[in-house]
């Protein structure tokens, strides 16, 4: 397989990153991105009737995945217990520990990487925004989902109110299911351990950290099917527009560095032969070289001509002898 970069990566500046600009970039994007979840709420009855809309697009379908891995999940304790820790908490720390080992490992691949993962989660913050989506744990139990979180959450920090610790479930959208970014974020380390691990080990990793991820977010009831094929296209569209965030971003740096060069004043134009004093502007001729139709020199040494000039007319007087 012929060694290709990730689109954008050629193109991506090669100036050194600091942490101390990085942390903050973002800290800043992960909040806007969790205000803005927790502020688009949307309604609740549309929430649900997109719920049971995206069941009757997969009935249609023949996808049906959902009920059985739940129904496992709800009477194996030794799965659905694990699978809860896993989506409460490997997306908070899997997804950090790559950047920064992408961080560590070469500018280029963590610039190009991280872009994409920005843009790809602000595409879901609107997929969020426009398509308030109740998760099969919410729906009425004629449905027959279990909500595993609830069912578990004697073994761990969250609650009834998906993996939100106790007491803190007003502090989450819990209508933010299509698309599932779970999935998304998964298939972002996936992609990454593949590209870049250079190990089989992590090659391994690669395949199944999303995969496990898909099955769980349904297993434990917080996402449809096709939630987590939107979360894929999410990230697909977020790859494909990285190298246009890319030079926007860029352009954006490189005027706000000349501004601030410049005391915040653009330097006024300089206009053609004005600001130097030397006519030549700087030019300069080497020994022997003559400017064009330059006349040649018809005296020998020693024998150059009276500096007064003796053309000058009738009355300009002769030299003193």
């Amino acid at each position: 397989m012929p060694h290709t970069e990730i689109p954008g990566s050629e193109a991506a500046p090669t100036t050194r990153l600091r942490w101390w600009t990085e942390l903050p970039l973002i800290v800043l994007v992960y909040a806007c991105y969790s205000a803005g979840r927790l502020l688009v709420r949307g309604d609740v009855s549309d929430a649900v009737d997109h719920g049971l809309a995206i069941l009757r697009v997969e009935k249609a379908l023949f996808l049906n995945a959902e009920h059985p891995l739940n129904r496992l999940f709800t009477s194996e304790p030794w799965i659905g217990i694990p699978a809860d820790f896993w989506y409460a908490s490997l997306h908070y720390l899997v997804t950090p520990a790559i950047l920064i080992w992408l961080f560590r490992s070469r500018a280029v691949r963590y610039r190009v990487a991280r872009t994409w993962l920005m843009t790809s989660t602000f595409i879901g913050l609107i997929g969020f925004t426009l398509l308030p989506t109740c998760p099969p744990r919410l729906l009425d139990k004629s449905h027959g989902f279990v909500d595993t979180m609830a069912q578990y959450s004697s073994y761990g920090w969250w609650g009834g109110e998906a993996s939100a610790p106790r007491g803190l479930g007003g502090m989450t959208n819990q209508y933010a299911a299509m698309p599932s970014l779970h999935v998304g974020w998964a298939l972002w380390c996936g992609v990454i351990l593949w590209r870049y691990g250079g190990s089989r080990l992590t090659k391994v990793l690669g395949v199944v950290y999303p995969l496990v991820t898909t099955i769980v977010v349904m297993g434990t009831a917080n996402h449809y099917f096709l939630d987590a094929a939107a979360g894929a296209a999410v990230m697909g569209a977020g790859l494909l527009l990285t190298p246009v965030v890319l030079r926007i971003s860029h352009r954006a740096r490189t005027r706000l560095m000349a501004r601030f060069a410049s005391g915040g004043t653009p330097a006024a134009p300089v206009p053609d032969g004005a600001g130097s004093p030397i006519v030549s502007g700087g030019c300069q001729t080497s020994a022997g070289e003559r400017f064009p139709r330059q006349r040649e020199q018809r005296f020998e040494a020693g024998a150059e001509p009276d500096p007064a000039p003796s053309d000058a007319g009738d009355e300009t007087p002769a030299p003193a002898r």
